[in-house]
């Protein structure tokens, strides 16, 4: 399947909305609920504006990954931009029909090339011990383990191990 990234826009707001709330339940499998609050449409386009305004501020970039036929599959994005020393945070999610396709792998790219054209040069990323398709995701696209920590982890309440990367572009 091709895919492209295309930054968001105030235009995505429905379509966005539909994507989260079909992945809800999959989402939360694996990371905190957005809570009940989220899944209104009032709620949703609020919090989607905050979402455009910090992209307008250069503070995050904000991607959704789409097919060929201009379906969204997921969402990529930059954030904690650090303007003085061009480093960044990236954190990724694919709706669960598009799983295992590669499509994390493919759209990581693009946005690993993007990242210079935005002045950042160094992009971080954190996952669990146990999220091995995220780990090999990241090694794949020049991500090199930087440490490993043991935290309480705020979803589930249990200390859990997180894995941190770092690549330099």
């Amino acid at each position: 399947m091709e895919i492209f990234i295309g930054r968001l826009n105030e235009r995505d707001a429905e379509e966005l909305f539909t994507f989260e709330c079909n992945n809800r339940r999959f989402f939360e499998q694996t990371v905190p609920s957005r809570g009940d609050d989220y899944y209104t449409f009032e709620t949703f386009k609020n919090r989607h504006r905050e979402l455009l305004k910090e992209q307008e501020e250069n503070i995050s970039y904000f991607y959704l990954i789409k097919n060929d036929s201009g379906s969204i599959v997921g969402r990529i994005n930059l954030v904690d931009i650090d303007n003085t020393n061009g480093s960044a945070h990236v954190g990724y999610r694919i709706g669960e029909k598009y799983t295992q396709r590669g499509i994390a792998n493919k759209a990581l790219k693009l946005l690993v090339n993007t990242a210079a054209e935005l002045s950042v040069n160094q992009i971080h990323a954190k996952t669990t011990s146990n999220n091995i398709a995220s780990q090999k995701v990241l090694e794949r696209n020049g991500f090199i383990r930087s440490s490993i920590n043991e935290e309480k982890n705020e979803f589930s309440g249990q200390k859990e191990t997180f894995i941190y990367y770092c690549r330099t572009i």
